[in-house]
């Protein structure tokens, strides 16, 4: 029976599970507070904080020897939807963030490699955060040169989507669906036949504000009012001080949402704020699908919320019909396709080194 770890940095969290095969030992998901994520210079300053998670847990468990470790990926240039073997060159690009991405997601084949330095086994990671399946427009901005990236919660969005074409008796490849990831990050994504071909840019800081980001503001308010900040504080407010984390110190959602139940007027219209500019992001993918929306797909830790769903779905409702997933599939699918791959059921791809798209031609 192959011992197979999985890890999922997010946002606010390192995710973690321990499987025999397919079959769940345990989960764990740390929630890491932006008061203390912040404190750190870089994303990649994380992986020490971090790794003590892991050797905590696997310690628990008494582990010794692993069989694969399927983590998430990010931040890599991007690659098609599937599964890879994790190589040197994979963390290498991952870590300096040649594809552009500066989120969270870009810890985990870094601490799967540090990991199977001690533990041993095969790295694998499946659907990264840089999956790109964008179409052409989709791609295109106002400045020739500059074209719009597909980063969002690449892992989720396809497994939910295809959970849902399971639950309904069709098939993921002939569907047309919205689906929104909504936690400490959310991004919103269209999907046609099994290929996510618009969305928001979640990772760039495109798109709604969330627990930790600042979301889509113009570009003359950041010129106004960001242009003199260093660097690697405005990366930190696209991705980990901005939103929640801006407004209240802490991107505890658990703590917003109850000053929201008990009447705080400034977190009650920043929580619902973020509700709006989601629903919004909803109503523009289903143009990119011409209107032809099988089902609108609502998950993400966020979903433990009710008002979310009440909120969207009057919002939102007259697109399509609504389904709520709560929480997310990412750990099972992430150990289900490692299972496949150490017992060749799937090919394994191999990270090249160079983006999927890389400008037009003419």
């Amino acid at each position: 029976m192959s011992k197979i770890l999985v890890i999922n940095p997010g946002s606010t969290s390192t995710k973690l599970s321990l499987f025999d095969d397919e079959t769940e030992i345990e989960t764990i998901d740390i929630f890491h507070d932006s008061s203390i994520l912040k404190e750190f210079k870089t994303i990649n300053d994380q992986l020490d904080y971090r790794m003590a998670v892991v050797y905590d847990f696997l310690n628990k468990h008494h582990i010794d020897k692993l069989d694969a470790i399927a983590s998430r990926g990010g931040a890599s240039y991007s690659v098609e939807g599937g599964t890879y073997e994790v190589d040197d060159l994979l963390i290498e690009d991952t870590k300096v963030a040649k594809g552009g991405l500066y989120h969270s997601s870009m810890l985990g084949v870094q601490m799967a490699k540090v990991t199977s330095e001690r533990f041993g086994g095969h790295i694998y990671m499946s659907n990264p955060t840089v999956t790109d399946e964008y179409e052409e427009l989709s791609r295109v901005t106002g400045i020739d040169g500059i074209y719009r990236k597909s980063i969002c919660h690449a892992l989720n969005q396809k497994a939910v989507a295809q959970r849902f074409a399971e639950d309904t008796g069709n098939k993921y490849e002939d569907l047309r669906l919205i689906v929104a990831h909504i936690d400490g990050g959310i991004t919103v994504m269209a999907h046609k036949y099994g290929r996510m071909i618009d969305g928001n840019d979640g990772g760039g800081g495109d798109g709604p504000l969330t627990p930790t980001r600042m979301g889509s503001m113009a570009i003359s308010d950041v010129i106004n009012y960001l242009w003199d900040k260093p660097k690697d504080e405005m990366l930190k407010l696209i991705s980990v001080s901005g939103g929640f984390s801006n407004y209240f110190g802490t991107s505890n959602s658990d703590i917003i949402h109850d000053m929201v139940l008990k009447g705080d007027k400034k977190a009650k219209r920043v929580y619902e704020a973020m509700i709006y500019q989601t629903a919004k992001c909803i109503g523009a993918m289903s143009i990119a699908l011409e209107g032809q929306v099988d089902a609108i797909i609502l998950t993400g830790g966020l979903l433990r919320f009710k008002d979310i769903y009440e909120s969207i779905q009057r919002y939102c409702g007259w697109i399509a019909k609504i389904y709520v997933y709560p929480g997310e599939y990412e750990q099972y699918s992430l150990a289900h396709n490692a299972y496949l791959a150490l017992n060749q059921k799937i090919e394994v791809k191999h990270y090249c080194g160079k983006p999927v798209f890389d400008g037009f031609n003419d």
